[in-house]
């Protein structure tokens, strides 16, 4: 199985989430375009939330320096991301593969987040709330829905808000795979009990 975590936006909790699910599977994680943070990547934060001793993580396709827009970040440092070189490391494992920011935040010129998402793979949703968080959640799924794509469910992330989880829900047809609290930190200790309780919902994805 191959999941493909993202998020309505930016800081959302892709990383949290996507540390969760890879426990909770002890799925192999790649994140294919990192922007910035190259010495505390995303990677790196999962190496240090992951506890089990199965899971395998694979180099970022593009480490770029700059903490911006993945087509910027290129720029600045003198490349071009290209999706044919973007090569989906080969596992027997399941997958967990993050993106970066939203659907639509750019590579390149004609290429966005979106178009890095297969065919074969089941699409996870990090949802926050905020002001607007509805409407950036919907047309999220509603711009994966026009593309075909799979989408296996929404993670919520943070404060709960029963009415907008209720109507997002209600909306889109879509299950809830779990929830994350506003924990006051995160450690492999946190990590595991929220993959404890994530694991049924993602085991019957496969």
């Amino acid at each position: 199985m191959k999941l493909f975590i993202t998020g309505i936006g930016t800081d959302v909790g892709k990383t949290i989430a996507s540390a969760i699910i890879t426990e909770a599977l002890e799925a192999d994680y790649w994140k294919p375009v990192q922007a910035g943070d190259l010495d505390n990547s995303d990677t790196h934060k999962i190496k240090k939330y992951i506890s089990n001793g199965k899971t395998h993580f694979f180099d970022n396709a593009y480490a770029l320096n700059t903490p911006a827009s993945p087509h910027l970040a290129a720029e600045l440092d003198g490349v071009t991301i290209d999706l044919k070189k973007i090569k989906e490391p080969k596992t027997k494992n399941n997958l967990v593969v993050e993106g970066a920011g939203g659907v639509f935040v750019p590579l390149n010129e004609t290429d966005c987040v979106i178009d890095l998402i297969q065919s074969d793979y089941k699409v996870i949703v990090v949802s926050r709330h905020y002001l607007g968080s509805i409407n950036h959640t919907l047309l999220t799924i509603e711009a994966l829905k026009n593309r075909k794509l799979d989408i296996a469910g929404i993670v919520f992330n943070g404060d709960e808000n029963p009415a907008s989880e209720t109507i997002i829900l209600k909306k889109t047809g879509l299950k809830c795979i779990g929830r994350i609290d506003n924990e006051p930190y995160f450690d492999s200790n946190v990590i595991r009990y929220y993959a404890d309780t994530f694991r049924t919902t993602l085991l019957e994805l496969s």
